[in-house]
């Protein structure tokens, strides 16, 4: 499936903006650092791009700010979710403020799934 060079090169120019929070979960993610998982950020799963993937297994992490509180952005990411979860895809989310404040609580949580997601 041909993804469109449009939505590619707009995942590459969020890879350039990333907020603190992003930045901060990619030093942790990248280049197989969090339980030897292979995970990308930005990435495309057409229509959608995803803040973190791991293809291995399977797993989807979404990084929330202040703005996903509103009733839009609620029901937009339900949509995401119902349309990733037939694709067997898990997907977490945590908000920035948790990934920047309580760093250790969000990796306990997503080392539990990222466990649980293996032994499936």
């Amino acid at each position: 499936m041909k993804i469109d060079p449009n939505l590619l090169e707009f995942a590459k120019s969020m890879r350039h903006t990333a907020t603190d929070a992003e930045h901060l979960m990619w030093q942790i993610l990248r280049a197989k650092r969090f339980m030897d998982l292979k995970f990308c950020r930005q990435h495309v799963i057409k229509p959608y791009i995803v803040d973190f993937y791991c293809h291995e297994i399977g797993l989807v992490v979404e990084l929330d700010g202040g703005q996903y509180g509103t009733d839009d952005a609620v029901e937009y990411d339900a949509e995401r979710t119902k349309f990733l979860e037939p694709l067997g895809l898990t997907v977490v989310r945590y908000w920035n403020h948790d990934v920047l404040g309580r760093i250790d609580v969000v990796l306990e949580h997503l080392w539990q799934v990222c466990d649980e997601l293996r032994v499936n």
